[in-house]
Parts: structure tokens; sequence; C-alpha cells
């Protein structure tokens, strides 16, 4: 399986803060069957910086411990990129890094409570640049669990979408699970990620997600391709097969009754 969300370098923002629980979390993703991991820190949310060249240089140096730790996993760079203004620049300036430096695609962080005035365009222009844009954690969103159709016009638009792995295992509460569980049936997610901060409270562990998935889509195929298929063709910059979302019938008023 391949993590395309997951802050596991060291003492670079709110993930671990030494390079031993960093291997510890290494080494937790690989006995859960992972075995590429991109570090996305936080970059752009006005607490954590981290511009893409010492992001490369933080990724380089924990290949350097893995390697000699015999930990047998592969390690990407990338960013979890808070939304804000001119990205295009940013992304052209290396302030914000796109998956495996491939200028293909980049994950985004919506702010917890809103939807930023000017959010929608900024997503745009990444697309007119042909980058796409993931969107992160949408489940765990205040606004778009009430309002999923801000995210389906997201994804009509050309935007791709994660979730994670503790919102479809309920770990991160009932709202969550309930909307992840939403956009998993509706088709409106198309990857699965850990997003982990810590070997503890917050792994990077995708296969009881996957197997919980699997309940609801109804297909071993559909919910290993949001670990496998589709986060490898996204880490190599390829085109990414996604499937037509749908909306639920609304039922008519005597059906309520």
């Amino acid at each position: 399986m391949i993590d395309l969300h997951c802050h596991i370098l060291p003492g670079i923002d709110d993930g671990p803060g030494h390079m031993e629980e960093s291997l510890t979390m290494a080494d937790i993703a690989r006995s859960d069957g992972i075995q590429t991991i991109v570090a996305t820190p936080h970059t752009l949310n006005n607490v954590y910086i981290n511009p893409f060249p010492c992001v490369i240089d933080s990724v380089n140096a924990m290949r350097e411990q893995l390697s000699k730790n015999g930990i047998d996993i592969n390690i990407y760079p990338g960013a979890d990129v808070h939304v804000c203004a001119g990205m295009v620049e940013r992304v052209r300036k290396q302030e914000a890094g796109t998956i495996n430096n491939n200028q293909r695609y980049i994950l985004i962080e919506f702010p917890h409570q809103i939807i930023p005035p000017g959010g929608r365009e900024e997503l745009f222009q990444l697309k007119l640049n042909h980058i796409t844009p993931i969107i992160t954690h949408p489940e765990r969103h205040l606004v778009i669990q009430h309002r999923l159709e801000i995210l389906t016009d997201l994804v009509n638009m050309g935007c791709l979408v994660q979730i994670t792995a503790m919102s479809i295992t309920g770990e991160f509460g009932e709202e969550a699970m309930i909307c992840a569980h939403n956009l998993l049936q509706r088709r409106l997610a198309h990857v699965i990620a850990t997003d982990a901060h810590s070997a503890t409270s917050r792994p990077p562990t995708l296969s009881r997600a996957v197997q919980v998935a699997t309940e609801i889509l109804g297909t071993v195929q559909e919910a290993e391709d949001m670990v496998k298929g589709r986060p490898l063709a996204i880490l190599e910059g390829r085109l990414v097969d996604i499937p037509e979302p749908w909306e639920p019938k609304k039922k008519r008023w005597w059906q309520v009754f």
C-alpha cells in the first residue's frame, strides 16, 4: 500500500519530535503493509512554513536513517499545503511542494471551520496550470460535513479527494465517520491515507480502514485502488481514473411518511 499523506518527518511540524519516533512510525507502517510513504509536513498554514527544499533535505536524511536501521520502506517528498493566495506562483518558487516533486498533484488543506473566500479560484488556477489539487480530509471539515455540494463542485472541477483512515474507522468521532462513509458511498473519495502524526495516538495504518471501505463500497478492488492503484498513479504523475460521483435519490413526500 501507498500512504500519500503522512506527517512522519521529525521536528518539522506537529508530527514526531525526533527521529526515533519517525523510525517507529515507519516500522508500524511497514508492519501494516504500507510499502511507500509520502512525507507531507504542514506548509504555509501561518504556523509552519516548510519551503520544499527543506522538506527534500529532511526526506533525504530520513532515507539514510531508514537504511541504517534496516526498515524497508520508500519515502518521497510532499507537503500538506494550506490553501492561500497565489498558489501557482508558490509552487513555482518551491514555497509549496507537489507530491514527489512531479508538478502534477498537490495536497490542499482548508482551514478547519471555513471555506476561505477565493479558495475555489486558487484551486481552479492550479488546474489551469496542470496541477491537480487533492483535498485532504474533507470529512473532518465542519462546513463540508453538512454541505457536500461544496465538495461535489470541486470534484466536478477536477479536484481529487483524500479521506483519512481513522475517520473511516470512527477514531475521529461519529461526525467524521458518517461523512467519510457518505463520501465513499457517493464515490466522492478517491484516496485513503493515514494523515499520521505519531506512533501512538495517530499511527500510520491503513489496513483496518481498507476493510471497512470494502464493506461500504462492496468490492475489494475499489477499496484497494484507493491505497494502491490511484496513489501510485499520483506518485508517478500519471492521470488518475476515478468513478462518476452519484447523488442518492431524494425520497418523495409520501415515501418519507
